[in-house]
C-alpha cells in the first residue's frame, strides 16, 4: 500500500498503464491555511477512484482544482501522458473533465432536456434544434439506462433525489467526458435511490470513463470503487486498490494518517528486535 506523501511515484500503481490524470505535488494554500500540501493522485481510465477523508481534509480543494476552479500554487498535472495547465473549468470541460457538484445545479423550473443543454444550447439557423436536444438527452439517458422518468420533458422540479442525481451525470457524460468527478453522490437519499445512483456509476465506469467519487459513506465506497485515496489534513496518505482496504484501515487513515494495524506489527516487531 501506499502511505507515504512525499513518494513522487506510488509503487503499486507504477506497473499499470498511465493514468488519464497524473497529479504530481499539488499544493495550495489560502493565505496562511494550508489547504493541499505535495498532493500525488492518479486516475485511471475505467475505474472508480473514492476520494475519502475528514471534514476539512481538502477533498473539495483538490475536486475544484481538478476541474480548474482553483489552480494550484505548485505541482504539475498531467493529462493522457503529457502536462498541462487547467486555468478555469472551461479548460476542464474542453479536456472531458466534467463535475457533478452535491448540489447538482438543476434549474428546478426547467425539463430535463433544458437542463442537460443549459448554457449549451444546440440551433438550428437563429432558433433552438429542440428535435436534435430531445434525441441527444434521449440517448444519452438510455445509454446509462435511466428508465425511471416519466418523460425527457418532466420539469426537474418533479423528480427524486435519485433521478435529479441521474439527470446531472447524463449532463456531464454526454459532452465527450472522460474523467467525471462525483461530489457526494448519495449524500440524502434514501436505500432504492442510492442503489440507482451506485449503479449509475458503475455504469460510466463500463462505458470506459474515469470516475473519482468523493464520499463519506464507506458502504457506497467499498460497493463500486476500484480504488481508495485517503486525505488527512491536505496530505495524501493512503492510495492503492480497494483490495488493500477494509473499513477499520480506511478509517485509521481518515483519522491519523496511519493504520494502527500496521503501526502495531511495526512497534511488535521492534521489540522483537
Amino acid at each position: 500500500m501506499t502511505v507515504s506523501p512525499s513518494a513522487s511515484e506510488p509503487a503499486s500503481l507504477a506497473a499499470t498503464s498511465e493514468p488519464l490524470l497524473k497529479l504530481r505535488g499539488i499544493s495550495k494554500h489560502f493565505g496562511a491555511v494550508q489547504a493541499l500540501y505535495q498532493v500525488d493522485l492518479d486516475l485511471p481510465v475505467g475505474q472508480v477512484t473514492a476520494l475519502c477523508g475528514d471534514n476539512g481534509a481538502g477533498k473539495s480543494c483538490l475536486t475544484k482544482t481538478i476541474a480548474g476552479i482553483y489552480q494550484p500554487d505548485e505541482g504539475e498535472i498531467f493529462w493522457e501522458g503529457g502536462q498541462v495547465h487547467i486555468r478555469s473549468p472551461k479548460d476542464a470541460a474542453a479536456l472531458g473533465i466534467e463535475t457533478v457538484y452535491q448540489d447538482l445545479a438543476l434549474a428546478d423550473n426547467l425539463d430535463i432536456v433544458q437542463n442537460m443543454f443549459l448554457g449549451r444550447e444546440r440551433k438550428s439557423g437563429v432558433f433552438l434544434d429542440e428535435d436534435d436536444m430531445e434525441k441527444a438527452a434521449a440517448e444519452t439517458l438510455a445509454g446509462l439506462r435511466v428508465t425511471t422518468v416519466r418523460s425527457i420533458r418532466q420539469p426537474v422540479a418533479t423528480l427524486s433525489g435519485g433521478q435529479r442525481q441521474a439527470v446531472a451525470v447524463a449532463k456531464a457524460v454526454m459532452w465527450n467526458s472522460k474523467l467525471v468527478l462525483l461530489d457526494e453522490p448519495t449524500a440524502a437519499l434514501g436505500v432504492a435511490q442510492t442503489a440507482m445512483v451506485l449503479e449509475l456509476i458503475r455504469r460510466l465506469k463500463d462505458h470506459g470513463l474515469a470516475v473519482m467519487v468523493i464520499s463519506h459513506n464507506l458502504n457506497d465506497v467499498f460497493e463500486v470503487a476500484d480504488r481508495i485515496a485517503v486525505l488527512r489534513l491536505g496530505r495524501m496518505v493512503a492510495q492503492d486498490k480497494i483490495s488493500e482496504f477494509d473499513r477499520e484501515r480506511v478509517v485509521d487513515f481518515m483519522t491519523s494518517g496511519g493504520s494502527s494495524r500496521e503501526l502495531a506489527a511495526t512497534s511488535s516487531a521492534q521489540k522483537a528486535n
